[in-house]
């Protein structure tokens, strides 16, 4: 494949100071904090996508994370893992169990087909493609609470009353925060959240 597109998750902060929370991240209300079953792996030409779907909770790999460029090891990946694999590639479409479009899946006879269940993307802009992975049936809105890290994907956990922030990221004592396992970088809610929202409100 080519025509890939970097991840633009470096932008790791849910949003500036300017959100509003409860005080002390270790409160949150998980009442509303639907898990996403659905694990995702995007080709090299949905970078933008990643983000968007971490934050709507879902657990999304990214090849260039992973240095994955070949179609037959994004397909292995996929399949080892259990990931359904979003791609805008028709050709590595047409190679997984239920290749097509947003607007509907087709079944196709493939000799060379995976066990994978995939879905080809054929917007080039990210609104366009969480049109059509709304389309095809995922929920997309905002979980109540972070819980994927936009730079990494490993889960998030609150950052607990008492305990100190990254001078980039808000004190607990102002607002909830979130804080990655395995990179340790912070996230809470705000400005660059509510464009988020805005945006999957108006698909």
């Amino acid at each position: 494949m080519n025509d890939r597109e970097g991840n633009d998750s470096s932008d790791a902060n849910c949003g500036s100071n300017d959100g509003d929370g409860d005080n002390g991240g270790g409160d949150s209300d998980d009442s509303d904090w639907p898990p996403r079953e659905t694990a995702f792996l995007c080709d090299g030409m949905l970078g933008s996508l990643v983000t968007y779907c971490r934050m709507c909770g879902y657990d999304t790999a990214y090849a260039l994370d992973r240095d994955i460029e070949a179609d037959d090891r994004l397909l292995e990946v996929a399949e080892r893992e259990k990931r359904t694999l979003l791609t805008r590639d028709r050709q590595l479409a047409a190679r997984t169990r239920t290749a097509g479009s947003g607007e509907g899946t087709e079944k196709k006879s493939d000799e060379h087909r995976f066990g994978v269940n995939g879905l080809l993307l054929e917007s080039r802009d990210v609104t366009g493609q969480l049109r059509e992975l709304r389309a095809a049936g995922y929920e997309l809105t905002v979980t109540e609470r972070p819980v994927r890290c936009g730079r990494c994907n490993a889960p998030l956990e609150a950052v607990g009353n008492g305990e100190n922030t990254p001078a980039y990221a808000p004190n607990v004592d102002v607002e909830d925060v979130w804080r990655c396992i395995e990179c340790e970088q912070c996230f809470w809610k705000g400005s660059h959240l509510e464009s988020v929202e805005r945006t999957l409100a108006e698909l």
